[in-house]
């Protein structure tokens, strides 16, 4: 009697210390209800807020929002969410460890499944500082595990947006205006001139609409800047751009082919939002999707070039989605790429490519068989 094959064990990584830490756990229990059973073991890594690992429960309905009570609440990973574990730095031995008295020890299959005995690939499914800026890519490189999504430096010039416009400039993609402001720095006079009203300023490297403020009269700017600022010291000051908001899906191309871009979405905000902003995106039902968008054919077309040209000058890997502003002028200007979406089933990301033809569970398992083949180190 032949035994049955192995199955691949993915750990889902989750959870973390950014402020996205909520729309983290939000989509890892969508990825790991997706992962067929058949074929995948999953090990849930939980991250708590203050960056403690655990072995978490791989229940999809333990991460998702509850919603008694008057206000919506956000999952969350806590101390008491389970057994502490570490990742070891060390390709040679066993990479997942528990901590058990203060001591570390191999993590044994106390329960009731092998899959702790190794990890073939990891989903990191984090959003954000720690997770998606290359942090936790740089760690498991060092542990020799492959892992979906971006390596070291794309996950980094990614979530900086500072050097995505450089990058994107420099492979003659289009942006808009903006300015950077580092720690201690104002905006100049020049700059106002410049930019005009209104502005949007955001932390240079956050996501999720975290920290962003629309200013219309330069006396709000400080108290804006101080807002951004009490999430990353390097904010940045953008022109608004009067338009449309469109996004793209990229994926790396299978087997080292070029990569592939989804069919477009717009997004379309309630009037009661001045803009897509963290409610407006998670918390209430105020946005709408066009998918795909209604463009013109030419737009669409340049819109999708643009993006997995963007991915490509990022040198991006896995995944990516591609935000884009079109003015009422018909001009195109990259707002920004995520190497780590949000990827709840019901995201732009997930819901662009199954209008393409790529359902979620699809989704997930090329991205998990597409790390598996590339593999760590550099290619």
């Amino acid at each position: 009697m032949s035994e049955s094959p192995r199955k691949i064990r993915v750990a889902v990584v989750f959870g973390g210390r950014s402020t996205e830490h909520a729309i983290s756990c939000l989509s890892a229990g969508s990825v790991m209800a997706a992962l067929d059973p058949a074929e995948f073991e999953i090990v849930p890594i939980g991250i708590t807020r203050e960056g403690r690992w655990l072995l978490a429960s791989a229940d999809p309905s333990q991460l998702a929002i509850n919603r008694d009570g008057d206000r919506p609440r956000l999952p969350e990973i806590t101390a008491a969410s389970g057994e502490q574990v570490v990742l070891a730095a060390d390709p040679t031995g066993s990479a997942l460890l528990s901590v058990t008295g203060g001591d570390l020890r191999t993590l044994e299959p106390t329960h009731g499944s092998s899959a702790f005995e190794g990890i073939d690939v990891v989903f990191p499914v984090l959003h954000g500082a720690y997770g998606e800026d290359g942090t936790i890519q740089g760690l498991l490189e060092m542990a020799g595990i492959p892992y979906v999504g971006a390596n070291v430096f794309a996950s980094a010039a990614a979530m900086d947006k500072e050097f995505t416009k450089k990058l994107a400039i420099a492979a003659g993609i289009p942006v808009g205006a903006y300015a950077v402001l580092r720690a201690g720095q104002s905006l100049s006079e020049a700059d106002k001139e410049r930019l005009g009203l209104p502005v949007f300023v955001k932390p240079s490297r956050a996501g999720s609409s975290f920290g962003i403020t629309r200013v219309a009269d330069w006396a709000d700017l400080d108290a804006a800047v101080a807002t951004a600022r009490a999430i990353d010291p390097k904010v940045l000051v953008e022109a608004a751009i009067f338009g449309r908001e469109v996004e793209c899906g990229v994926l790396e191309g299978e087997f080292g082919g070029a990569p592939e871009a989804s069919v477009l979405a717009e997004v379309r905000v309630s009037a009661d939002y001045v803009f897509y902003d963290f409610e407006a995106k998670y918390l209430e039902d105020a946005t709408e999707f066009d998918i795909p968008a209604h463009l013109p054919a030419e737009v669409a077309a340049r819109i999708r070039e643009y993006a997995t040209r963007t991915f490509t000058a990022l040198d991006c890997a896995g995944l990516g989605r591609v935000d884009f502003f079109v003015s009422n002028e018909g001009e195109i200007f990259l707002n920004e790429i995520n190497t780590m979406p949000g990827f709840t089933s019901t995201s732009v990301f997930p819901r662009m490519w199954a209008a393409t033809g790529v359902d979620y569970s699809k989704l997930v398992t090329r991205l998990v068989k597409t790390a598996l083949r590339r593999g760590v180190g550099l290619h």
